[in-house]
């Protein structure tokens, strides 16, 4: 059973039919047991930093999220997911993330020209052979949407990147924990192949 982790934070119904699509056995839900019992984790969302890492902690979600990272269950961070997963960000100054990885969450700088927010298709440049881009083509297109962005302390731990004014570290893998910026339930055939090979992990 796949795990997605309900917390109030959007988009979880079009994580949750994309892995429908794929044939797997989902589950939406905040209860602690159930998330530690699951054979893979995804943590979506969309919205603010603070606010979320808020809801988590109501739920008695903290514990539970760093435990499922230790115990080496598959775990994939989404968007916002992406994010909480590293030690602060911008947007909420102050505000601790779940630190089970190094780095941090950074303000897209305002650029002549440049829109904030990233919103749109954009292309990855693929780095050190993530196990998620099997089979995915250098500089295939996905689907972001983000003001902010990660800057990962461990460069080597970074599988995909992008450019939007910044250098994006677009995604991160490190032992079971994985992670998107972008949507890979919104990113087409391309996202559908992303997820289908964090779910044959």
């Amino acid at each position: 059973m796949i795990a997605i982790v309900d917390y109030d934070a959007g988009n979880i119904k079009s994580v949750e039919k994309a892995l429908l699509l794929l044939g797997q056995d989902v589950k939406i839900t905040d209860n602690g047991q159930e998330i530690l019992s699951a054979d893979k984790v995804v943590l979506p969302g969309v919205g603010a930093f603070g606010d979320a890492m808020g809801n988590l902690k109501r739920r008695g979600l903290v514990p539970v999220l760093r435990e499922t990272a230790q115990k080496g269950i598959p775990f994939l961070g989404i968007c916002l997911g992406l994010q909480l997963l590293f030690e602060r960000s911008d947007e909420a100054p102050g505000v601790e993330g779940l630190g089970i990885l190094p780095g941090e969450i950074l303000r897209i700088p305002p650029k002549e020209g440049l829109k904030i927010p990233h919103m749109g298709w954009n292309s990855l440049h693929l780095e050190h052979g993530g196990r998620l881009f099997e089979n995915v083509p250098e500089q295939s297109y996905v689907y972001f949407v983000h003001s902010y962005y990660l800057k990962a302390r461990e460069e080597e731990i970074v599988k995909a990147s992008a450019e939007y004014g910044v250098h994006i570290h677009a995604s991160v893998e490190k032992g079971n924990v994985f992670a998107c910026q972008f949507h890979p339930e919104k990113s087409s055939e391309v996202g559908l192949r992303i997820l289908k090979n964090f779910v044959e992990l």
